[in-house]
């Protein structure tokens, strides 16, 4: 039964903090930059958002950094959104996984083309 409260709380949150993210007017954070996992600490004292940023590396590390440094007001909008015994202790990380997956697809559609001809 934790476990199904365990993955509510994540999702609630993941819900939360990305529309926080969407509503930040940092000129740094691009457009798309999505939420694409939020993983919560069972005594709610600390939380792993996994950001996607579609851009240049030296983009990402500039959203990634606007992001720590808004932490404290997204740590406090999440408080008011959602009703937590406590509020966590955001930790943004750069998640690669949507851009490893193009990449693992394009390197499946270059066997595939090498294998027609």
């Amino acid at each position: 039964m934790a476990n199904h409260r365990q993955e509510r709380i994540n999702e609630d949150a993941k819900r939360a903090i990305s529309e926080i993210v969407r509503e930040l007017k940092d000129p740094r954070i691009p457009t798309m930059c999505t939420v694409t996992a939020v993983h919560i600490t069972p005594d709610l004292k600390f939380a792993k958002v996994f950001v996607s940023i579609l851009d240049s590396q030296e983009v990402q590390q500039k959203a990634i950094k606007a992001l720590v440094s808004a932490s404290g007001y997204v740590r406090r909008e999440l408080a008011h959104k959602i009703d937590l015994r406590n509020t966590p202790q955001i930790n943004f990380v750069l998640d690669n996984s949507i851009e490893h997956g193009t990449h693992i697809a394009k390197l499946i559609n270059q066997v595939c083309k090498d294998s027609d001809e």
